[in-house]
């Protein structure tokens, strides 16, 4: 408990959806790393330049292009691939984006769940786990000043976090309905949000752009710089959802609905990372704060890990400095043309070891 095991991985079928995304790609390399044979089912990578394609994501990991929209298609990979883990991250990911693309978000989100869910109900008889990745905004935010614990009311203003809710709903009830069996696959959710790292070019995302605009050597627009977010590296909870599975796998007790967040000293405001950016990127960062119109954003969000802390014991192995050290280094060696797969593996390695960054 506590901590990602070699052997549990190694030789294990894992399906990943949505690994050509920021987070799955990070997954991907990972669990290679770990010995598992990894397959992906997912669209092309949302964005150019992707960590997918610069650190050769795909390179030896079987690929089905579906959109996770199609639930025929979703079920034929599941029968195909025969997966003993499912980790789902295919997601409409983008608060802002989804205002503009409600429908889509809401199809990605909440049917596309449901496509995953249910292909592992009808063809996933050799799935042991499945994990769904869901995020920290799917609660009702009430502007509290401490971290959302996992029992606390689903929701959400916009329809990014409104489907994130309803995305656990969905998971709460296939568990009870379905999953609740003695040979039953576990199904448990995963919650976390504002995870930075290497690779990120993620629309309206502060790291990606301040990122952007330090290689380019341009203005950086900042929304909301008083607005404080449970920020943490992208390891972090992706060891979380690894440990996850290996709990759930072993004890269906672990089938349930983890937090996986930053010390409460890491909940910091926009501001502060700006600071801390600046003093860690060689010359200088054009910051302007963004003053258009804009649609709603929550000023302040924290977790509360205590369950997955006692139940798992996890726990994050680096802190907001570490991170903060790990991105930059990242971005700096896309700039100085670095074999970026090898310096993503790098950090992977010095992340199990327990290393700083």
């Amino acid at each position: 408990m506590g901590v990602v095991d070699p052997t549990f991985w190694r030789g294990r079928r894992v399906l990943i959806t949505g690994n050509t995304g920021f987070k799955g790609a990070w997954a991907t390399l990972w669990l290679l790393e770990l010995g598992a044979q990894v397959s992906g089912l997912a669209l092309a990578p949302p964005t150019d330049p992707s960590l997918y394609d610069l650190a050769r994501v795909g390179e030896a990991v079987p690929q089905d292009t579906v959109d996770i929209r199609d639930g025929e298609a979703v079920r034929a990979v599941v029968a195909a691939r025969r997966p003993e883990v499912v980790l789902h991250m295919a997601a409409q990911s983008l608060v802002r984006y989804s205002f503009r693309e409600p429908r889509e978000t809401y199809e990605v989100n909440v049917i596309g769940t449901v496509n995953l869910l249910d292909a592992v109900r009808r063809d996933g008889g050799d799935v042991g786990v499945v994990v769904n990745v869901t995020s920290d905004k799917c609660y009702e935010n009430r502007e509290w000043e401490w971290g959302y614990r996992e029992d606390e009311p689903m929701g959400g203003f916009d329809p990014y976090s409104s489907s994130k809710g309803c995305a656990e709903l969905v998971t709460h009830a296939f568990r009870a309905s379905f999953f609740s069996g003695p040979d039953a696959p576990r199904l448990a959710s995963a919650r976390a949000g504002n995870v930075i790292g290497g690779g990120d070019w993620g629309e309206d995302r502060l790291i990606p752009d301040v990122m952007r605009g330090a290689l380019a050597s341009s203005a950086i627009e900042v929304r909301h710089p008083d607005a404080i977010r449970p920020w943490q590296h992208v390891l972090n909870p992706l060891s979380g959802y690894l440990i996850l599975a290996q709990a759930a796998w072993e004890n269906p007790l672990h089938a349930d609905a983890f937090n996986f967040g930053p010390a409460d000293e890491d909940a910091r405001s926009v501001s502060w990372i700006l600071e801390r950016l600046a003093t860690r990127w060689p010359g200088p960062l054009d910051c302007r704060v963004d003053t258009n119109p804009r649609p709603h954003e929550a000023t302040s969000l924290k977790l509360d890990s205590s369950r997955a802390r006692a139940r798992l014991g996890w726990q994050p192995v680096w802190d907001l400095d570490d991170a903060l050290e790990a991105t930059v280094a990242w971005y700096l060696g896309l700039r100085d043309g670095h074999d970026m797969r090898q310096s993503t593996l790098e950090q992977i390695r010095a992340f199990a070891r327990g290393a700083p960054a």
